[in-house]
């Protein structure tokens, strides 16, 4: 592939306004052009209308905003951003965003979207029953399928020339999983002259991202004005600790952002295992136990020493031996983990991390759960895990979460009827979207099942006391 920079200035164009975009790539690219390499500036758009006050805000600033970032002593950092030198204004046919991912200076197209934006199954074949997927089947721009081939038939026309499409998202094997839905949303759509054209102009590099970014709360702007001594709008703040490792298959150039601390791999497996898994799944963990003893907080649960204790015995107890040996020192790497999560500045929300628990529990959970049992061991403290989202959504069909849980994919009519079954228990363990092969395995079942019950006995025992 070709990794030469390109001679003419370059647009790297981003889809996904939201605040992980400007506190990580965005970071990155603002560090390089500081550093004197000024070839390459973002170009940031959405697919959906519902960041179009946050376009408009930052529009009205040239792009720039501050970044504040917080260690887990508490010592902050502020740093205005000017990465973004260009702010597509959302319309509905996605008209502008399509206008500058066909221009030929427009080198790499990027997007961040949630587990459930793919739109995959559990054999990560495109979900083609799902009504997003259905209309931009026939033409809409709903989905990032719908925008990218959009973008891509434009770009065939005008003779744009290739361009890398990269993902910033905590998919597993991301390039390769977008790559495949998107080959086979252009085959639904029958366009095989698009999809030849794809063939030799594209690349799909797989990523790993990690940065632990809230949702920006009010008081992130009362700090930055305190500490900029003027207001700032739109505002993001993030942990201080950050990490990209990307595989280097970049076809039409690239910046030079191991310059600025990017891991430029050959395969980016080890790395993303060790995420999704360590990190992610915990994460996840975390806060459906925190949000059952009425926690609000991410460090509040990660400093409940129960809470913690589980976490902590799922990495180390079925975690490591699966992903041994690793490049990666794996026991350190969970203690830095567990480390962050307690970082009580972040003020990250249990609400944020529950979310997309239907996209988590194939994608962060259930390999581990399989692969313990390809090891001859039973997953005990895995099972915790779906264990604690059973008890959650229950919580959830009974309106007794403190908040509303937010998934892309969840069918709140199935697990209502779920949790009207005779046996609710048995409806989950069985369902295949969830645990794949283990959906026809009883000694599954009976684990999720005592595993189950020991939640609820663990909730019994916090509330008496």
């Amino acid at each position: 592939m070709n990794h030469s920079q390109p001679q003419q200035s370059a647009v790297w164009l981003h889809i996904g306004a939201g605040s992980f975009h400007r506190a990580h790539q965005a970071w990155y690219l603002h560090r390089l052009i500081k550093a004197g390499d000024e070839q390459w500036s973002i170009a940031l758009g959405n697919i959906r209308d519902d960041a179009t006050p946050l376009l408009n805000t930052l529009a009205a600033q040239q792009g720039e905003y501050v970044l504040e970032t917080v260690t887990p002593a508490g010592e902050r950092h502020y740093e205005t951003i000017s990465s973004i030198k260009k702010i597509i204004p959302w319309d509905a046919e996605l008209s502008q965003l399509i206008a500058q991912g066909e221009k030929p200076e427009t080198r790499v197209i990027s997007f961040t979207v949630t587990e459930s934006g793919y739109y995959l199954n559990n054999q990560f074949n495109l979900d083609q029953t799902n009504p997003d997927i259905r209309a931009d089947l026939q033409g809409e721009c709903r989905t990032i399928y719908g925008a990218i081939s959009h973008i891509l038939q434009q770009r065939k026309r005008s003779n744009g020339g290739p361009v890398t499409l990269l993902n910033c998202d905590n998919l597993r094997h991301n390039g390769s999983r977008f790559h495949q839905g998107l080959l086979q949303f252009l085959a639904l759509r029958q366009q095989p002259e698009l999809l030849e054209w794809i063939a030799a102009n594209t690349s799909c590099p797989n990523t790993m991202v990690d940065r632990i970014t809230p949702r920006p709360s009010p008081d992130v702007a009362v700090r930055v004005e305190q500490y900029m001594g003027k207001a700032s709008q739109a505002p993001v703040m993030a942990e201080a600790f950050i990490q990209w490792v990307i595989e280097d298959n970049f076809i039409a150039g690239r910046p030079r952002l191991e310059k600025v601390g990017v891991e430029m791999v050959e395969s980016v497996l080890p790395y993303e295992e060790a995420k999704i898994r360590i990190l992610n799944a915990s994460h996840s963990c975390i806060a459906w136990a925190g949000t059952l003893v009425r926690q609000q907080y991410i460090h509040e649960s990660t400093q409940t020493e129960a809470i913690k204790k589980i976490a902590y015995r799922y990495v180390t107890e079925d975690v490591i031996p699966c992903l041994s040996p690793s490049p990666l020192n794996l026991k350190d790497y969970r203690d830095v983990v567990l480390d962050r999560f307690s970082n009580s500045y972040i003020q990250d929300t249990n609400q944020r991390v529950a979310a997309d628990g239907f996209s988590k529990i194939p994608g962060f959970i259930t390999p581990t759960l399989i692969e313990c049992y390809q090891r001859g061991e039973t997953p005990e403290t895995t099972s915790l895990l779906p264990a604690l989202f059973f008890v959650f959504m229950h919580k959830w069909a009974l309106q007794q979460l403190p908040y509303e849980y937010q998934d892309g994919i969840v069918d709140p009519q199935a697990v209502k009827q779920m949790f009207a079954a005779k046996d609710p228990v048995a409806v989950y363990a069985r369902d295949g979207k969830l645990f794949a092969e283990l959906a026809e395995k009883p000694e599954f079942e009976a684990l999720l099942r005592r595993s189950i019950a020991s939640v609820y006995q663990w909730l019994d025992s916090v509330n008496a006391g």
